[in-house]
């Protein structure tokens, strides 16, 4: 079974076994989550989402990704050069089941 579901203001499209990354979520590592935000089932599309359907995932890690550099630069004022990193944190998730 396919599906897409709604995590954090993004849409994932998953399948049983698949492992995603998502905005961070306040869980620890082990426990089972479950998405009722679903906008579609194979070929049933929600209006906005399907009633009656879950997709159910464990969590497997709390992180952060790598670092991204942000450069910041005015042509023909040197004075203002302005380096910054940011590191986006993110929960892994493997999904299980599909109960639809």
């Amino acid at each position: 079974m396919r599906a897409v579901i709604k995590v954090g203001g993004k849409q994932y499209y998953v399948t049983e076994g698949d492992e995603i990354f998502v905005e961070k979520i306040d869980c620890e590592e082990g426990n089972v989550i479950s998405f009722d935000q679903v906008l579609m089932l194979d070929k049933k599309i929600g209006n906005p989402y399907l009633t009656g359907v879950t997709v159910l995932g464990e969590v497997l890690k709390n992180g952060k990704h790598k670092k991204i550099k942000v450069f910041k630069y005015k042509c023909k004022d040197r004075s203002n050069r302005k380096m910054q990193g940011h590191r986006q944190p993110y929960t892994k998730i493997k999904i299980t089941k599909i109960n639809g």
